[in-house]
C-alpha cells in the first residue's frame, strides 16, 4: 500500500505546499483533465533534469509547458493569428500548441530537447490552474515511468513512481492525453491525437496541412524529422504484456477489453459512447496490467473523434519495444 506521506490534498494547503516544493526544485505529480503530470518548474535545468530521471525519460523527447493563460504563452512562444484562434477556442483545455520557441524565453533547454518550437499548454484543471499561477510555467509530462501507461489516478502514480508526491483530486475526467498540433502560419498539422476531436480543430482552422492517417494514429512528422513532440514515440503507453488489438474474442490466457457489442472482462463503454471510452482506456489498460494475464486482447472501436486517440494510443501501446 503507498505511503500516505506522498498524498496532498487538492485544498488550498496541499497547493501551498506542492508550490513550495516546486520552488525549490522539486517535483509534484500533479491532476490535470488529461491525466496526472509530473510537473516541475519549466525556467530550471536541474528541476527539469529531476522529471527525466524520475521517469526514465529519454532526453530527446520534449516536454510539455503549462501556463495560466495565453498572455504566459506569450512570453515562451511567438504566436500566429492561427495559433489565437486555436488558444481562444480551446484554451484552458486538452489542446497542445507547438509553436516557434521565443528567444531568450526563460525556459531550460532540455524541455524543449533543442528544438525551436516549444509546446504549450493552457490546462482546465483547478489544481493545475492554481499551480501555474503561484509558481509560473510548469513542464509536465505524464506522471509515470517512461513509456508505461498513464496515470489517470493517484494511485497510477504511486506504483509507478518511487518517492513522488502526488495530489490526489480524483480520477482524471478525459482520460487521454491533449491533442497536439503544430500551428504553422496559416495552416496545423495533427502530432498526436487526443481529447480534443480532429473534427473540432478542422471546424475551427480548416483542413489540416497533412492527410490523418487512415489507420487512426497520429501521423509522423512531415519530412521524417523524428520527436518534434511529446508522445509521438512509436512504443508508448504500454504495460507489461503484450497487446493485441481489433480482438472480437480472447485467447485462453489474455485480458480481453471489449466496446460496444464486445463485452470482454470489462468494456470501454457497453454502449459504444467514444467519450467514456477514452476516459477509461487507461483506467482498464491499468486493470489488464493487473489481472496476471500473459496479454492483452482489445476489441475494435472506430477510427472517427476521439476514436482516433484510443486507437493511436492503443497501436503505441501494441508496437515492438525496443
Amino acid at each position: 500500500m503507498a505511503s500516505k506521506s506522498r498524498i496532498l490534498l487538492p485544498d488550498a494547503a496541499g497547493i501551498a505546499a506542492a508550490a513550495d516544493v516546486l520552488r525549490a526544485r522539486g517535483l509534484v505529480a500533479v491532476p490535470t483533465e488529461t491525466v496526472y503530470g509530473l510537473a516541475a518548474r519549466a525556467d530550471d535545468g536541474a528541476a527539469v533534469a529531476g522529471i527525466y530521471a524520475a521517469k526514465g525519460r529519454p532526453s530527446f523527447n520534449p516536454l510539455i509547458v503549462h501556463v495560466a493563460n495565453v498572455a504566459q504563452a506569450e512570453t515562451l512562444a511567438i504566436f500566429s493569428p492561427l495559433a489565437h484562434t486555436l488558444a481562444e477556442k480551446f484554451w484552458p483545455g486538452p489542446l497542445t500548441l507547438v509553436l516557434p520557441f521565443r528567444a531568450g524565453a526563460p525556459v531550460a533547454s532540455l524541455v524543449t530537447a533543442g528544438l525551436e518550437t516549444i509546446a504549450l499548454r493552457c490546462p482546465a484543471h483547478p489544481v493545475m490552474q492554481a499551480l501555474v499561477r503561484s509558481v509560473g510555467p510548469l513542464a509536465a509530462p505524464s506522471a509515470n515511468a517512461s513509456g508505461r501507461i498513464s496515470p489517470t489516478r493517484a494511485e497510477h502514480v504511486l506504483a509507478s513512481l518511487a518517492d513522488v508526491l502526488v495530489i490526489d483530486a480524483g480520477p482524471c475526467a478525459a482520460g487521454v492525453e491533449s491533442t497536439i498540433v503544430a500551428a504553422e502560419g496559416t495552416g496545423w498539422r495533427l502530432l498526436r491525437a487526443g481529447a480534443v476531436a480532429v473534427e473540432a480543430i478542422v471546424a475551427v482552422a480548416g483542413e489540416p496541412l497533412t492527410p490523418l492517417a487512415a489507420s487512426g494514429e497520429s501521423p509522423s512528422p512531415a519530412g521524417g524529422e523524428g520527436i518534434v513532440a511529446p508522445g509521438m514515440m512509436a512504443s508508448h503507453y504500454a504495460p507489461q504484456q503484450p497487446v493485441r488489438l481489433e480482438a472480437v474474442t480472447a485467447g485462453p490466457d489474455e485480458y480481453h477489453i471489449g466496446f460496444g457489442p464486445v463485452a470482454g472482462d470489462a468494456t470501454l463503454s457497453a454502449s459504444g459512447d467514444l467519450t467514456e471510452a477514452a476516459a477509461r482506456l487507461f483506467d482498464l489498460l491499468h486493470v489488464a496490467q493487473a489481472s496476471g494475464r500473459a496479454g492483452i486482447a482489445v476489441a475494435p472501436v472506430p477510427r472517427h473523434g476521439l476514436g482516433l486517440a484510443i486507437n493511436d494510443r492503443l497501436a503505441r501501446a501494441a508496437a515492438p519495444r525496443g
